[in-house]
């Protein structure tokens, strides 16, 4: 069971932080471990839930976050969209335009009694850039800005303790600019945007000069916490 991970959520030794999309090799990050009594402690949550939960993150292009996360075992569905901005329902153009206030996301919905919300921050942290902003790579913009859009006040809390503690680790050579909004005017991206690697990978460079290698250093990395086919 997962739960037994969850005692030691960022309890990674030497662990290798993978790179934004466009970016080549990753780093060594040493980071200390947080155990699940001390989340309790200092945010007065209990990370145990047996309910079904959705997160929300914002790292870059969403076809890399949606293709990471439908890897992970107990995500349930994951899909691209729009989330933060001050209009409803834009549209990919119009996102593009950097007009809108929205950030590219992945919205997942998972199971806490497989996989905590807090295990979701850590792959979150681990498989983008935190510390650029409004760019991962060569995608540049505020729809691309590296964000949590938090659902309810335990989420908040636990990603601006995970962030904080995160900095003060010194796990990143720049200071987290990792932005933790409400959620809004969240709405589905278009059609062609949804399962984007699965059903492009053959066929569209950026699947596989990008997201691919992307994935295979996600794969060795959180080899744990991978779905079995």
């Amino acid at each position: 069971m997962w739960s037994k991970f969850i005692s030691s959520i960022f309890f990674l030794g030497n662990f290798v932080q993978l790179n934004s999309c466009a970016s080549g090799e990753g780093k060594q990050l040493s980071m200390s471990t947080i155990d699940n009594k001390t989340v309790t402690a200092v945010t007065g949550i209990d990370t145990e839930s047996e309910k079904t939960d959705t997160a929300t993150f914002g790292a870059g292009c969403f076809w890399c976050v949606e293709a990471i996360f439908q890897q992970v075992k107990g995500v349930l569905k994951v899909k691209s969209g729009y989330c933060g901005g001050h209009i409803k329902n834009p549209t990919y153009e119009q996102v593009c335009s950097k007009t809108t206030g929205h950030a590219e996301v992945a919205q997942i919905v998972f199971d806490p009694e497989v996989i905590s919300y807090d295990e979701l921050l850590e792959i979150f942290w681990q498989t983008h850039d935190p510390t650029t902003l409004n760019r991962q790579g060569n995608d540049a913009g505020p729809q691309y800005r590296s964000a949590v859009f938090y659902h309810n006040e335990e989420q908040k809390q636990k990603a601006a303790f995970y962030k904080e503690k995160l900095d003060r680790s010194g796990a990143f050579s720049n200071p987290i600019v990792t932005t933790i909004e409400a959620y809004k005017n969240y709405s589905e991206a278009e059609n062609y945007h949804q399962n984007y690697y699965n059903l492009n990978k053959n066929n569209n460079p950026y699947c596989y000069y990008v997201i691919k290698p992307k994935l295979e250093k996600f794969e060795k990395v959180f080899k744990d916490k991978m779905r079995k086919n």
